[in-house]
């Protein structure tokens, strides 16, 4: 007798060996025919695998976010076997799930988009076929003949310790897999090719370039249509266009993964910056700055230079190594030792705004969502141990607060202990305790991702969600014990003894040029009024009136405004399209009337109107809007 236990307690039995479709049968027919996987005693596995012993038993259900992961690899496999009925001399690689779908790197002759018809119109065959997806053991020998004639999954076999290695195979095709996967590949009801890239065989520029194909695919045609409809959306969003239209940032050849800001991209940095700072100065924080260049040594010392090494940029000066910081938390290990402290000056909250450069391959820069130099909101927080769910909990409702004034929604991970990390277990589980408790605490629920946190210490990634429902990743909170120790910090305790202090790590905007890049997409670059670039442009009707117009930007100016006239000798139609275009908030026409009256006309970005404006009353309600750094214009009384 095999006695079954499900996630709520109940247990079901079973005379004989079963398997996950019996199982999820006995439950009810059409609870089966939504599932995909299943679990055993928390081992994700097919649902046609043996249980032959008492286990607990989940199901995956269509509606699971792991079961969609688990299409996508299956949906891999299809296209890798499409491919290969149309392209016989074809030699396949890996095929690995991505967010949001698929790709698989595979060493053929070039294929453009315009061949995508063709594969997914084989691939349609193979889904109609529902050819079951049967898992399969081997022994590494007989992977290796199995695979005599395939040069790059051979390599993939030699670096796998011996043992047996699972394969998967739909009907006539057979790919190296740890899997699980769906039952059959009906279970693909919409797919669709995205696009196609080169890719060096393990990111190595000596090795052969493959085709790398991205796909996505998902239980359901509505969810496949949504995605698509999302990606047209994103795509009208898409930074690098506003940012040009808007003259808000370029880059250049000189300088390859730098931005370069102009005036209008200043304008919003700086109107992020003040933000930032007035918030911090409120929950106690001071500001400092460290060098951007610092000998090899501190880098050794903090454990960078044996984990991250491969990711910075170094110069030699005087004839001694140096590197140009891709983080700026050594440095304020130095900043908090050169002094002593005692426990009644803790916690101590320092943030820097530092410039950072980190090497990323060419092939993985992206506008302002992937650079090589940019600036971090840092923070480094020095702390009693019995401090550290105060100074987490505060971080989070200072997130919060940020983060509500661009109308962003977030969600919590916590990232566990990575394989590669310096310190000891006692210290990883002290300060994986912390961050668990605060987050408890804090009420908000979390997802748990186990081995993802950073070489120093565990940490909680804050995951903002945008206008259109994208996630990014953006701020953290790492909790760090190694550190302190690696640099000798101490401070006074009540006992007059030195103790080691607990220190945070955390950023909330992250780098702030990509900060920039999620906003503008976020808003399609109608930005609130108090982050506008220009946020009044004066248009006056002729050239007479261009000194009132000039008057009038003077005005706005010494109020804090940032204002503009466009005195162009072009209809005053053309003018509201281009400013409408550029989305400026405020637009106003100087016309003779409102020189007589020292009224003004606003027109706003709705395509309202309002005659009459008093120019003092339009500067206070302006002032209002932006200094309570609202989100919508509200102004004026409709």
């Amino acid at each position: 007798m095999i006695n079954i236990t499900f996630p709520d307690g109940n247990v079901k039995q079973f005379e004989a060996p079963t398997d996950g479709f019996a199982v999820a049968t006995s439950i009810s027919e059409g609870f089966a025919r939504n599932c995909v996987a299943m679990e055993v005693d928390g081992t994700l596995v097919d649902l046609s695998t043996r249980v032959d012993r008492d286990a607990g038993v989940s199901f995956l259900t269509t509606k699971d976010e792991r079961a969609l992961e688990i299409l996508r690899h299956s949906a891999a496999h299809v296209m890798a076997q499409a491919i290969l009925n149309l392209y016989p001399d074809a030699k396949l690689t890996i095929g690995p799930t991505v967010e949001n779908g698929f790709y698989y790197d595979i060493d053929m002759e070039p294929i453009s988009e315009d061949d995508f018809s063709k594969i997914e119109t084989e691939i349609k065959k193979i889904i109609k076929a529902r050819t079951p997806i049967v898992r399969r053991e081997v022994s590494k020998k007989e992977a290796v003949e199995f695979y005599k004639d395939e040069p790059y999954k051979l390599e993939m076999i030699s670096d796998i310790d011996d043992g047996t290695i699972s394969f998967y195979s739909q009907g006539g095709f057979t790919d190296l897999c740890r899997g699980p996967h769906v039952p059959n590949t009906g279970y693909i009801k919409a797919i669709k090719l995205m696009k196609v890239s080169g890719a060096y065989w393990r990111a190595d520029p000596a090795n052969p370039q493959l085709q790398r194909i991205y796909g996505t695919a998902f239980f359901d045609k509505k969810e496949l249509k949504a995605y698509l409809n999302l990606l047209e959306e994103a795509r009208k969003r898409d930074h690098r266009k506003i940012g040009a239209a808007l003259d808000l940032f370029s880059f250049h050849d000189e300088a390859p993964g730098m931005a370069f800001f102009h005036p209008n991209g200043m304008a919003i940095w700086n109107a992020l910056l003040d933000y930032w700072r007035e918030e911090h100065r409120a929950a106690g924080y001071v500001e400092t700055q460290t060098p951007i260049i610092l000998n090899r040594s501190l880098w050794e010392q903090s454990g960078h230079w044996e984990n991250y090494r491969d990711n910075m940029y170094t110069v030699v000066i005087d004839e001694t190594e140096a590197v140009i910081k891709p983080m700026n938390c050594p440095g304020g290990m130095l900043l908090f030792k050169r002094r002593r402290y005692s426990y009644k000056d803790l916690p101590l909250r320092a943030a820097e705004v530092g410039l950072v450069h980190r090497h990323e391959l060419s092939g993985v820069l992206s506008g302002l969502f992937r650079v090589r130099a940019f600036y971090q909101d840092d923070a480094h927080i020095f702390m009693t141990p019995d401090q550290i769910k105060e100074e987490i909990l505060g971080v989070l409702r200072l997130v919060d607060r940020m983060y509500k004034t661009f109308g962003l929604g977030f969600h919590l991970e916590l990232s566990t202990r990575p394989k590669k990390s310096i310190g000891s277990d006692a210290q990883w589980e002290s300060a994986t305790n912390g961050l668990i408790r605060a987050l408890d605490e804090y009420g908000l629920e979390y997802i748990i991702n186990e081995g993802d946190g950073a070489f120093y210490g565990p940490k909680i990634d804050i995951h903002i969600k945008d206008a259109i429902g994208r996630t990014w990743q953006c701020g953290t909170i790492q909790l760090d014990m190694s550190l302190p120790e690696r640099f000798d910090l101490s401070y006074i305790g009540a006992d007059n003894d030195k103790h080691q202090p607990v220190m945070i790590h955390r950023v909330i905007y992250g780098s702030i040029e990509r900060f920039i890049g999620i906003l503008i997409e976020h808003f399609a670059g109608k930005f609130p009024l108090w982050m506008a670039p220009v946020q009044v442009v004066i248009l006056p009707i002729n050239d007479d009136l261009a000194p009132f117009a000039e008057e009038l930007h003077r005005t706005f100016e010494k109020a804090g405004l940032r204002s503009s006239v466009d005195d162009r000798t072009e209809s005053l139609k053309k003018k509201v399209r281009e400013a409408q275009l550029s989305q400026i908030p405020l637009i106003i026409t100087a016309g003779e009337k409102e020189r007589e009256n020292k009224t003004l006309s606003v027109r706003t970005l709705d395509g309202k109107v309002r005659f009459g404006v008093l120019i003092e009353e339009f500067i206070k309600l302006a002032n209002e809007n932006i200094q309570d750094r609202r989100l919508e214009l509200d102004m004026f009384d409709d």
